[in-house]
């Protein structure tokens, strides 16, 4: 097996509450590292203490609001030889945090990237929620307002998967509300909060229950929504099934098109619709 080049772009997983989290291996990374980019220096000068490691000069601000103005920075570092480590507050990099912009721009300098994977609060909240963790989907955080904000709950509505979301303290009642008013009240969810903390809290319920249990506490640190699956729609009647497919052969669509067509918008067998379709287009010719 060829060895990884020494220089690279490494992202590095950090605690996303307990600081006992952090593993050896990022200590190691950190430790050697010829920089440490971070998204806030003083909270990462901060864990760099808990772990041992002298920071020197090595650190360097990559945040939200300069990360594509400093991934050259990075480029050049990586380029010229340097291994250069990257933290966000917590969690991983990259992953509704900075670090998507300095892994692109090093993947497309040719550069190596590595990833030192450790606490996630999305799988975090994902397996204390209770709900299928075989297929789910991550949101992160929603639009704050306006068509973006609804284009989005509106997509959460129908989702047959489990749905992560993230949400800030000051909004988190806004957002339960919002899911509430599109989701209806008896949709699942579990609220976490100050995972890995010692106040570690999951509230699990109905949406028509969340807002006030969830308002009742003060809040304080990052939220993790988990919406569990919308419910599956009810089965679609005969005449329903022969109504959509009168009106897809009456736009002109064949006998196999019309089928198909009923069958992905209502979610039924092809082969109910395919004889449905068949039956109707009998009757219309003897109708002739």
């Amino acid at each position: 097996m060829t060895q990884a080049p020494r220089n690279a772009l490494v992202l590095v997983a950090t605690p996303i509450g307990n600081l006992g989290d952090l593993s050896p291996r990022a200590v190691e990374v950190l430790r050697d590292a010829d920089v440490i980019a971070a998204e806030d220096t003083r909270r990462t000068r901060a864990l760099l203490a808990h772990a041992g490691v002298p920071a020197g000069g090595r650190l360097r601000a990559i945040h939200a609001h300069n990360e594509r103005a400093g991934a050259q920075t990075i480029v050049d570092a990586v380029s010229s030889g340097q291994r250069v480590a990257y933290v966000t507050d917590a969690g991983m990099p990259g992953v509704s945090d900075p670090g998507e912009h300095l892994v692109r721009a090093c993947l497309d300098a040719g550069l190596s990237v590595e990833v030192i994977p450790g606490p996630s609060a999305v799988l975090t909240a994902l397996v204390l929620s209770g709900f299928p963790t075989d297929r789910f989907v991550f949101e992160g955080f929603l639009p704050r307002r306006g068509t973006a904000r609804r284009e989005r709950i509106d997509t959460i509505v129908g989702e047959r998967r489990t749905t992560v979301l993230f949400e800030a303290p000051n909004r988190v009642l806004a957002t339960l509300s919002d899911l509430l008013a599109a989701c209806g009240p008896l949709r699942e969810v579990a609220v976490a909060r100050e995972l890995t903390k010692m106040y570690e809290e999951v509230w699990r319920g109905e949406l028509s229950d969340a807002v006030g249990n969830v308002g009742a506490k003060e809040p304080r640190g990052e939220y993790v929504l988990v919406l569990g699956p919308a419910p599956e729609p009810p089965a679609a009647s005969d005449d329903e099934v022969d109504a959509h497919v009168q009106a897809a052969l009456a736009e002109g669509l064949s006998t196999r098109d019309a089928a198909a067509r009923v069958a992905r918008d209502l979610h039924v067998p092809r082969r109910r619709v395919y004889d449905a379709a068949t039956r109707l287009r009998q009757a219309m010719k003897s109708q002739k």
